[in-house]
């Protein structure tokens, strides 16, 4: 069983998980993005954490979701990236 086919099995069979995950999916959808970015780019997380005047360990953490960034921190990352940081609500 891969990955993809575990989680939409365990997605499918608990509600509670589904609710949780789709809670999470905006936190998740912007550090694809940023990630994406930042490989486009072909950027280290180093590279990345000087253009936006932050340190290394802070992309990581983002990065890796341990890590609830501020408004102004998405903004000062994007643009690091070249972006523009556009924030919705549906």
């Amino acid at each position: 069983m891969t990955y993809k086919e575990y989680k939409k099995a365990a997605l499918a069979e608990n509600p509670e998980l589904l609710k949780e995950y789709e809670a999470l999916a905006p936190q998740y959808d912007i550090i694809d993005a940023v990630i994406a970015a930042r490989i486009e780019k072909q950027m280290t997380q180093a590279e990345l954490a000087e253009r936006a005047d932050t340190k290394q360990s802070n992309i990581s953490r983002f990065e890796s979701g341990n890590y609830n960034p501020s408004v102004e921190f998405l903004r000062k990352i994007a643009g690091a990236l070249d972006k523009q940081l556009e924030i919705t609500l549906k």
